[in-house]
């Protein structure tokens, strides 16, 4: 049995422990809270009866000592409860981002390094299954190489309350999805971006509601990215919509189930070489998939096993490099490197 201490018990919380009650040998052994009446009411509508409630994160590990800890507090929060985890000597599962600043995930991720501890990030949009099909297929060479990826992002959210207000709000909350899915499509490493954000007229955010992105991806591709949180009409999926181009065809993916490719083969129309439709082959079963669930089974067995979780914060961090390029990018108007020491 793995014993976990749940430490921020807003409304994002629900998503994780709607996915825990599906996994055998994981127990909730404390809920923690700045508003311990808010981690009461969570306990009580999730029927933790035995849980530590507590609104001091160290007070209840004390009392706790789980194995691991799950953090579903807001950013600026995550260096201050990483710390206190690995000093208690737990693994870590941490919401996205990883952190609030380049500097605090630095520091994150070399505390769990020193620790010993295992450290990894929600980043559930890669356990989508069309991410999970798109990187084998492109892996696979059926339409060689990719040499540019493009993905748009137009959907229009009255979400309320800070996210209105936030500066930078659609690279630092939403934007860092489809990065960590471009970069895992193509096995990409980041190195470098020019962003422009901009407030269109008929926008309710404050700041940062659009933007656009072209980043290298080394080897050659580029990827960029058009996005807005207040583009009403022809809404995007979430995952947003994708045109993928290789050395031999293309791929599409609307974000939902249309996923297509098309190769090319010996012959010309006109100007034009020919192409056919290539199928792209289904999940594989060792394809990991689920979302928050997915996320948190690879958690638990990289506990049980010693191994690496695939969105290890050591790894998610380069996806996180990429907002924070992206944004300085943005304020500075020139094209910004993503240097290894940034990740």
């Amino acid at each position: 049995m793995i014993n976990v201490v749940l430490v921020g018990c807003g409304a994002m919380s629900k998503a994780w422990l709607d996915a825990i009650r599906q996994i055998d040998g994981l127990a909730i052994v404390g809920l923690v809270d700045l508003d311990a009446d808010r981690a009461r009411a969570r306990a009580r509508e999730y029927d933790l009866t035995n849980a530590v409630i507590g609104s001091n994160l160290d007070a209840v590990l004390d009392q706790t000592q789980p194995q691991a800890v799950f953090d579903v507090v807001v950013p600026a929060a995550r260096r201050e409860v990483a710390l206190s985890a690995f000093a208690h000597h737990c693994h870590l599962l941490t919401e996205k981002p990883l952190a609030d600043s380049p500097e605090n995930a630095r520091a994150i991720v070399e505390a769990a390094r020193r620790a010993g501890r295992i450290h990894a990030v929600v980043q559930n949009r890669r356990y989508v299954a069309n991410v999970r099909r798109i990187r084998r297929f492109l892996s696979s060479g059926a339409i060689g190489a990719p040499t540019s990826i493009h993905a748009d992002f137009f959907v229009a959210p009255h979400f309320g309350g800070f996210r209105e207000e936030m500066a930078h709000v659609l690279l630092l909350d939403m934007a860092i999805h489809t990065f960590d899915a471009a970069r895992y499509m193509v096995a990409g490493e980041p190195s470098g971006v020019y962003c422009q954000e901009w407030e269109p007229a008929n926008s309710w955010y404050r700041q940062g509601s659009s933007a656009s992105a072209v980043f290298d991806l080394g080897g050659g591709r580029v990827f960029t990215y058009a996005g807005s949180w207040c583009a009403d009409g022809f809404r995007t999926s979430w995952e947003g919509s994708w045109r993928i181009v290789a050395e031999r065809g293309s791929l599409t993916w609307d974000g939902n189930d249309a996923l297509k490719a098309e190769v090319v083969v010996p012959g010309r129309d006109g100007i034009f070489d020919k192409t056919q439709t290539i199928e792209v082959p289904p999940l594989d079963a060792s394809d990991r998939i689920g979302g928050h669930l997915g996320i948190i089974r690879d958690f638990i067995h990289a506990i049980e096993t010693g191994t690496e979780p695939e969105t290890r914060g050591s790894d998610n961090i380069k996806s996180l490099a990429m907002v924070f390029g992206a944004i300085e990018s943005a304020e500075t108007g020139r094209r910004v490197a993503i240097a290894e020491d940034a990740q």
